[in-house]
C-alpha cells in the first residue's frame, strides 16, 4: 500500500470512526455534550469528570485528528492556541527558539512579546535560510512550510535531522497543507501544529486548532498546558470542526485543482507580477511538489502594481471575499501587507475555494481589467 493509498484508508474511516462503539439507537452525529460537570460519586472510576479536562464532542474530533495524523492528537480553541501550547511545553528560560522571520506574523508576536520577556531567545530567520542554518544551541526549531504568505518551503526531513543533531526539537506549522497533503510527523518533526479554522474545518464559522505528536510524553506536557492554560475548545466549535473535517478530502480536491489552473492564468496576465505557487513547474518551491508535497495546495501569491490597483481588484471581484483567513469554500484574497507582512504593498495573497473554477476564473479576469 502505497502513500495515497494509505491516505485514502485514513480518510475513509475517519468517516465511520464511531461505528465500532455505537449501540442500537445511538446518533451517527456525535452529539455536542455542553456539560462542564459529569456525575463523579468515585474519582478514580474513570470517564469524564469536568469540562476543562475532557469533552465527548473533543474526543469525536481528536479521533478524527489522531487518523489523519497518525498520531496523538490534542485539540485548541484556535491555532494559536495550539503554538502556544506546543512552545511553552518545549521550552523554559535561558533557551533559544528558532522560528520564521517571513511565517504568520501572530507566532513572531507571541514570541517577541510573551517567550522574550521569560527568558528566551529568539532568533528569526528567513524560511529559504533553514537550509543551510545552524542549529547549535538551539532547543526548538519551529518551522512553517509553505511559509505565510510566501509559500517558500523547507526540506522538513532535512531540517529535522540537522536539528536532532544538534539537540533540537522540531514543530512544524502545517496549517497550509494539512495532513492530507503534507506529513510533517512522517519526515521526523516531534510535534504539529495547525489552525483548524482553515481548511479542515473549512467552512469560516469556527476557531479551532490541534497539537499532534508521537512521543507520549511530550503529549502530555500539551495536554498538560490545555488544562492548567484552560485553553480549552467549546463543545459546539468541536462539532462544527468534526463536520468540516468529513468533507476536507473533497474539498481539497477541489481547491488544488482550481489553484492549480488559476494560478496558470494568472501567471500568463499581464497586470500580474511576482506569482507564487508551488504547483508551477517555474516556482522555487515547485520541487517538493510530488515528494514532501502532496501537489501545490490552494494559496497562490502574486503582486499588482501597488496597493491601490490591489485593492481596487479585491472590492471588483465578486467572487473573492475580502477576508483575513483562508482554506474556506469560498475563495478569499487580501493585501498582506496591511498586517505588516514583509512584501510589496500590492502583493496579494489568494485561497481559492470551491466554486466552478471557470466562473471563478472569468470573475478574476474580469476584476483585473478594472
Amino acid at each position: 500500500m502505497g502513500p495515497s493509498d494509505e491516505i485514502a484508508r485514513r480518510v475513509a474511516q475517519l468517516l465511520h470512526h464511531r461505528k465500532p462503539a455505537l449501540q442500537q439507537g445511538d446518533p451517527v452525529v456525535p452529539p455536542i455534550v455542553a456539560s462542564a460537570t459529569h456525575h463523579l460519586p468515585h474519582v478514580q472510576a474513570g470517564g469524564q469528570f469536568y469540562g476543562r479536562n475532557g469533552n465527548p464532542t473533543w474526543d469525536a474530533v481528536e479521533a478524527q485528528l489522531s487518523l489523519l495524523e497518525d498520531a496523538e492528537a490534542v485539540s485548541f480553541p484556535s491555532g494559536m492556541a495550539a503554538i502556544a501550547a506546543a512552545l511553552f511545553a518545549t521550552l523554559k528560560a535561558g533557551d533559544r527558539l528558532v522560528i520564521p522571520s517571513d511565517g504568520y506574523y501572530v507566532t513572531r508576536v507571541l514570541s517577541d512579546g510573551f517567550l522574550k520577556p521569560l527568558g528566551i531567545e529568539v532568533l528569526a530567520i528567513p524560511t529559504a535560510d533553514y537550509a543551510t542554518q545552524d542549529f547549535t544551541g538551539a532547543a526548538v526549531v519551529y518551522l512553517e512550510t509553505p511559509s505565510n504568505p510566501g509559500l517558500d518551503v523547507v526540506d522538513i526531513a532535512a531540517v529535522a535531522g540537522r536539528a536532532h543533531k544538534a539537540g533540537a526539537r522540531v514543530i512544524a506549522d502545517n496549517t497550509t497543507m494539512t495532513p492530507l497533503l503534507q506529513r510533517p510527523l512522517d519526515l521526523g518533526c516531534d510535534l504539529v501544529v495547525a489552525a483548524d479554522t482553515k481548511a479542515p474545518a473549512g467552512h469560516s464559522d469556527v476557531l479551532f486548532g490541534h497539537v499532534a505528536g508521537r512521543d507520549a510524553t511530550l503529549m502530555a506536557r500539551v495536554r498538560g498546558w490545555r488544562r492548567m492554560a484552560g485553553a480549552i475548545p467549546g463543545p459546539f466549535e468541536a462539532f462544527l470542526t468534526h463536520r468540516g473535517i468529513e468533507t476536507l478530502e473533497l474539498r481539497l480536491e477541489r481547491m488544488c485543482a482550481s489553484a492549480s489552473v488559476i494560478a496558470e492564468r494568472l501567471a500568463a496576465h499581464p497586470a500580474v507580477t511576482g506569482l507564487r505557487y508551488p504547483g508551477l513547474a517555474g516556482d522555487p518551491s515547485h520541487w517538493a511538489v510530488g515528494g514532501q508535497m502532496a501537489n501545490g495546495g490552494f494559496l497562490i501569491g502574486f503582486q499588482l502594481a501597488d496597493a491601490g490597483v490591489a485593492e481596487g481588484f479585491l472590492s471588483r471581484c465578486p467572487l473573492i471575499e475580502q477576508s483575513t483567513s483562508f482554506g474556506g469554500t469560498h475563495s478569499a484574497g487580501e493585501r498582506r501587507a496591511r498586517w505588516g507582512d514583509a512584501v510589496p504593498e500590492g502583493f496579494i495573497r489568494l485561497s481559492v475555494g470551491v466554486e466552478p473554477v471557470a466562473v471563478l476564473w472569468d470573475a478574476i479576469n474580469a476584476a483585473l481589467a478594472g
